[in-house]
């Protein structure tokens, strides 16, 4: 729903909570018309269950309305003197109109002022403190910071399998959920389940006419304390993640995910609005200059080792040159082509060390030719681009206005479609836009290019081009925890990434130290002051 029926919903809501409440409003000694009056309605209904007004605005928090609103609901047929279990059962089955049937059944009804004067059982106090904890809790993950867990090695050697970290909203704004109809603090599916954790129809055909489709809330993000800036660490919701065809990305499908609910991506942004971006043999050049990246990047190409058929001990490899990826054994070593040559994905400082090795022979990038078809963004056979020799291409910038033809339409028609809702056709030479022939397009938002520092194992921009603003996340801050599956005992733990910082410019350093420092500190400190007190 767009803004004004969103509005027209909210009164016709209100209206609804007038007829099945104004009888209890004029019992608790209110006036019959307060029910009716919207928003005033919910901060005299706070009033009358005797609870903090702030609550109010807690029902028009998306996500957070899920769980005051049947709050809400208990609250007032207690007020009632209605405490019972099949009470409190009939107005949650009943979506509230429970009370709809109270207000014009009872009239023996009374209500009950002092309710918050009688003792409250053990199992009340546990079951509004964990309510609070989960409205907390939910507000926090929602608007504030969340966790995140990197799952591939995209950003291999800055970024590990097995990081977990905790990603700001606050920096490049909080995003409002687009899916009001979903469970709090998990993404798109239950954990364990596996199912959809959220309620939507994906399917093409039903898209536009479901109900449920019509609870989507319009983009809305509260303004940002910086701007993305060029080679910092983003998460952000993948444009083309599909429900039927996640890897293999076709820019004429449409049955998309909803916006929030899309898989979550963290990459590096080499590219920001209004850049113009090239690949030329795995080097990126912003602007026509080689892109100056932050020492703690770590950028890896793919290459093959030939050794002659001599072996390199699994260890070192591993440790010493700093193999993670390439042709492996089942057993999980590297292994040795038919050809006596080892293929590794290494960073460049990395196969100089390899090649000084005595039984190394040669080492050699693997970089794909220029003029080979990649099958990448904007899938155009004839421009023979690929992962390595990509481009030019410009970034658009919100504001900024393209010529638009049938060469150009391929770059842009996503974004013209999908990322900003336009309706496109072609008659001819002609490209129609919301009905009127369009020589030109004024982009209505920024978008990035993001890419892995894993530049040839990478699943990122060049295969399903630009992300609009609109699908950021956030800004990766903070690795609390690091978890190498490959270690063994203590080393399991990766203990120079816990409690370091992330997008910043030198190497990771872990800050355990001083943490813990802190909290032998503080506990001292509190144990001395309660005996100084006491004394």
């Amino acid at each position: 729903m767009n803004v004004s029926e969103w509005l027209i919903f909210i009164v016709i809501m209100q209206i609804v909570h007038g007829l099945s409440t104004w009888n209890l409003y004029v019992k608790a000694g209110r006036k019959a018309a307060e029910a009716f009056i919207p928003i005033y309605n919910l901060v005299i209904l706070m009033k009358i269950i005797n609870r903090p007004r702030w609550w109010t605005f807690l029902l028009f928090i998306p996500i957070i309305n899920l769980i005051m609103i049947p709050v809400v609901w208990v609250e007032t047929i207690r007020r009632f003197g209605k405490n019972s279990t099949v009470d409190t059962l009939l107005v949650l089955l009943t979506f509230g109109f429970y009370i709809t049937f109270l207000n014009y059944t009872s009239e023996k009804l009374t209500y009950i002022e002092n309710r918050n004067l009688t003792a409250r059982t053990k199992t009340g106090d546990t079951v509004s403190s964990l309510l609070f904890a989960v409205i907390v809790a939910t507000l926090v993950h929602t608007y504030v910071i969340q966790p995140f867990t990197i799952p591939s090695s995209s950003l291999e050697k800055t970024l590990l399998i097995g990081d977990f970290l905790f990603v700001s909203k606050i920096n490049f704004g909080p995003r409002t959920p687009m899916t009001t109809v979903a469970l709090p603090m998990v993404h798109d599916s239950i954990p364990f389940l596996g199912v959809k954790s959220y309620l939507f129809s994906d399917d093409v055909t039903k898209k536009e006419t479901s109900l449920l489709n019509k609870f989507q809330l319009p983009y809305f993000r509260f303004p940002a304390i910086e701007k993305i800036e060029r080679n910092e660490i983003v998460v952000f919701n993948q444009p083309a993640d599909t429900l039927r065809d996640m890897d293999n990305f076709n820019p004429d499908r449409n049955y998309y995910k909803p916006v929030d609910k899309k898989t979550n991506l963290v990459k590096r942004c080499v590219g920001i609005p209004g850049d113009s971006l090239e690949i030329r043999d795995g080097d990126i050049y912003i602007n026509g200059k080689l892109s100056q990246l932050p020492e703690s990047a770590k950028p890896q190409f793919n290459f093959f080792v030939d050794t002659k058929g001599e072996t390199i001990p699994q260890d070192a490899l591993v440790n010493r040159y700093g193999a993670r990826e390439g042709l492996r054994y089942e057993n999980g070593d590297f292994a040795l082509t038919d050809k006596g040559q080892y293929f590794l994905t290494l960073t460049d400082k990395e196969a100089t060390l390899l090649a000084n090795n005595p039984i190394v022979k040669s080492v050699k990038k693997y970089i794909a030719p220029k003029g080979t078809d990649g099958q990448v963004f904007p899938h155009i056979p004839s421009l023979g681009w690929n992962i390595d020799n990509f481009g030019p291409l410009y970034i658009p910038k919100k504001g900024a206005t393209i010529k638009l033809d049938i060469k150009t339409l391929p770059f842009y028609k996503r974004i013209i479609q999908e990322y900003e809702n336009n309706t496109l056709q072609i008659k001819g030479n002609q490209i129609i836009i919301n009905g009127k022939v369009s020589i030109s397009y004024t982009f209505k938002q920024d978008y990035y290019w993001m890419m892995g520092d894993n530049r040839q194992n990478s699943l990122d921009a060049r295969f399903w081009g630009y992300v609009p603003f609109d699908h950021v996340v956030g800004k990766p801050v903070f690795i609390w925890f690091s978890w190498n599956k490959d270690g063994s005992g203590i080393n399991k733990v990766r203990w120079n990434r816990v409690f370091s910082v992330v997008n910043g410019n030198n190497e990771p350093k872990s800050y355990l130290i001083h943490f813990l420092f802190l909290i032998a500190f503080y506990m001292i400190g509190k144990k001395v002051l309660k005996k100084i007190r006491k004394e």
